[in-house]
């Protein structure tokens, strides 16, 4: 097993040495994973929402068949990639635990989130780590880690209904769609959680960018190079 990089602070200000975070897989992950849930939004979004009717022969267009099939070979790359990431826990080390595992039982962690919500506010000045911010950590498990898992479920649940009771969809995900009741709350919960992850991401592509200017350490070239650098 790789090691892990504990989560730590390190010192406000002045020059530091560069760390080394991320791996070359949790990087590919990442924009692999970004380019999945773009396309998984759009599309899911015009299959709830269609298009207007194209004029035409259909059989040649086959335009909600393209948005259908991109939707559903997405689906099953973002389910891959969701498997991918909990691998990378183990076999690459580095911070790759944070996502999915928050500190909150340290009081440093405890302090740290409080004293981000004020730097997010501009009440107070940045806080440097090693690793993800204690809001970052909160935020990627809650908005993304926690609806990602609830639309590959949700997902394969109402997918088992068109491949058939005979299928490993159904032996695998028809519990899902009894869980829920019917296949209209299925549904909903599975766009609900599309619109949670939609909020995150424009949040998360905020954020990155003010921290990057802001807080004298690199974000956005960390997940390209895996170093984060601390600027004096």
């Amino acid at each position: 097993m790789a090691k892990h990089i504990p989560y730590q602070r390190v010192p406000d200000t002045g020059l530091l040495p560069a760390a080394m975070l991320y791996g070359p897989g949790v990087r590919i992950w990442h924009w692999l994973n970004a380019l999945a849930v773009v396309i998984l939004a759009v599309t899911g979004y015009f299959i709830g929402v269609p298009p207007p009717s194209a004029i035409g022969d259909t059989s040649t267009l086959y335009v909600m068949g393209w948005i259908r099939f991109f939707h559903l070979a997405f689906g099953y790359i973002f389910a891959l990639l969701a498997v991918m990431r909990l691998w990378l826990v183990f076999v690459e080390g580095g911070i790759s635990y944070q996502l999915f595992m928050p500190e909150i039982w340290r009081k440093v962690w405890l302090e740290g989130f409080i004293r981000q919500i004020h730097w997010n506010l501009l009440l107070k000045g940045p806080l440097r780590y090693i690793g993800l911010n204690p809001l970052a950590n909160i935020a990627m498990l809650v908005m993304f880690v926690i609806p990602g898992a609830v639309i590959i479920l949700t997902g394969f649940a109402m997918y088992a209904e068109v491949a058939g009771h005979d299928s490993w969809q159904y032996w695998l995900f028809g519990w899902v769609t009894m869980l829920f009741g019917n296949t209209l709350d299925l549904h909903i919960i599975h766009r609900l959680a599309m619109w949670v992850m939609v909020w995150f991401v424009m949040m998360h592509v905020y954020i990155a960018v003010r921290e990057d200017i802001l807080s004298r350490q690199t974000t956005i070239s960390t997940m390209l190079s895996g170093e984060r650098q601390f600027r004096d």
